[in-house]
């Protein structure tokens, strides 16, 4: 293998490999090999079928496998060699080994720049002390009698009211017509959670089972379903019953059904102790944002422009995550895409110069990530997609993607190493504390948001946040 590096720009390199025929053929026999003995050809034993007949038989899977296999190990090579730390996915631009012929391919990525690091030992941050308040304890455990309340049709004649879950048939009516198919029949709502417009829970209200109602609904400009943002509809509905909630008593009992804790201290003990953990976490990351501040405000170099780019895809994904569990989209937003990446541009290029900096500091401490920490962070990534493992993989492998993934776990463990390092002094933290995460794993609850590693791309489902956007 002969290979040339060509610098295209100050972050940009471009490789040229070219492969002699004996190593070509070299390792199209081992891929006849190993399918020889990992499948049956008809009229032979396991591993006795002559290679001209295996390689005939599986050709297709053969060559592609074999030229894969060889581009990632020469790969891996020649960065090795060049002591090269790519910091975009590679770009690689080739065909297929064919057989007796000579194999050229291109590798394509970015660099970090050069620049002097600063010192990033022995800062000095504050860090704000964890505590956690007796109302977001209540809080969880009002949670956790709702999830185990008990939930029954009433037989009385009332008006539905807040708490009560009402069975309805409903459409949503434009010059008489029903508007965009928004329709459905026995839909269930619980009434007072905010599942549906004001407007329309107000008509609910005013419902006895059996009764048909109908109100002037003007849909809000940053509606989740953008056919109905704006709008101004007619919502009919008739109300076929209502469910009753009633909420048990706390008691040890309810606990272990709950989580299996043996009583309703050891319950509370278990709901600080997770909130104390989610918010020493989050306070150790606030801190650490703050010694990344002062080593950033003292280095300037060039930013890779696909590590930008990179970075703003994940914060426009992380946008519409936030935005779908309000019940709203990025249409909500009124802006182009263009217009989207824009406004997040500032802070995806803070990213990345925050990512270069701790690239830097791995290659000075000369740390490392080992095959067994990749497997655990792809593991992590499989179990929060719920997909397999080895799906997972193949697909990090095939979209050369683990070198990303290699760079973050580096740069996780630079930030480590430097708030281990730093001078730390315990401040109280403001009177109001406010936590979105409310943990508890073994009730079920959210334990808040974690750094997840880069995953597959999937299109969020849209909930249906609003009553007016009907699930079937």
């Amino acid at each position: 293998m002969d290979y040339k590096v060509e610098e295209l720009s100050p972050v940009t390199r471009k490789i040229l490999v070219t492969v002699p025929v004996e190593e070509v053929n070299a390792s199209l026999a081992a891929g006849v090999a190993l399918y020889r003995h990992r499948y049956e050809v008809k009229g032979f034993r396991r591993g006795k079928a002559p290679s001209s007949v295996v390689e005939s038989k599986f050709r297709s899977q053969i060559y592609a496998e074999a030229t894969t296999d060889l581009i990632n190990y020469q790969i891996n090579e020649i960065l090795g060699t060049l002591k090269l730390m790519p910091l975009s996915r590679l770009d690689v631009d080739s065909k297929e080994l064919v057989r007796d012929a000579e194999f050229a391919y291109t590798i394509s990525f970015e660099v970090a720049p050069d620049f002097d690091l600063p010192n990033y030992e022995g800062l000095k941050v504050e860090v704000e002390k964890a505590v956690v308040k007796d109302e977001e304890v209540r809080e969880v455990e009002q949670r956790v009698l709702e999830n185990a309340a008990i939930v029954r049709p009433i037989t009385e004649v009332r008006n539905a009211a807040d708490g009560d879950i009402v069975i309805i048939s409903f459409g949503a009516y434009k010059d008489e017509q029903i508007f965009q198919g928004i329709q459905a029949d026995n839909f269930e709502l619980q009434l007072g959670q905010q599942q549906a417009l004001p407007e329309f829970e107000a008509m609910l209200k005013s419902l006895k089972t059996g009764e048909k109602g109908e109100c002037e609904v003007v849909f809000p400009a940053d509606f989740i379903n953008p056919a109905m943002a704006g709008e101004t509809l007619i919502m009919r509905a008739t109300l076929h019953a209502i469910k009753e909630k009633t909420i048990p008593e706390l008691t040890d009992e309810l606990a272990k059904k709950a989580g299996g804790f043996e009583s309703v201290e050891k319950m509370r003990e278990a709901i600080v102790k997770s909130y104390m953990q989610s918010r020493e976490q989050l306070n150790k990351s606030v801190a650490q944002k703050k010694l990344m501040d002062q080593l950033l405000a003292l280095v300037s170099f060039d930013l890779p422009p696909s590590l930008v780019e990179n970075r703003i895809d994940r914060l426009l994904a992380d946008l519409e995550q936030r935005l779908d569990r309000q019940g709203k989209s990025l249409e909500s937003l009124k802006k182009t895409p263009d217009e989207l990446r824009e406004s997040v541009r500032a802070q995806a290029e803070e990213a990345a110069r925050g990512e270069i900096l701790l690239l830097a500091v791995a290659k000075k401490e000369n740390f490392d990530v080992t095959s067994e920490e990749i497997d655990a962070a792809l593991t992590q990534v499989a179990m929060q997609n719920r997909q397999d493992l080895l799906s997972v993989k193949q697909y990090y492998e095939e979209n050369n993607l683990i070198f990303p993934l290699k760079d973050r776990l580096l740069a996780d463990k630079s930030i480590e190493y430097i708030f281990a390092r730093a001078e730390k002094t315990e401040v109280d933290a403001p009177a109001e504390v406010k936590e979105t995460a409310a943990p508890v794993d073994k009730t079920g609850e959210k334990t808040g948001e974690k750094d997840k590693a880069p995953a597959k791309p999937k299109k969020a489902k849209t909930k249906a946040a609003k009553t007016e956007e009907p699930q079937d």
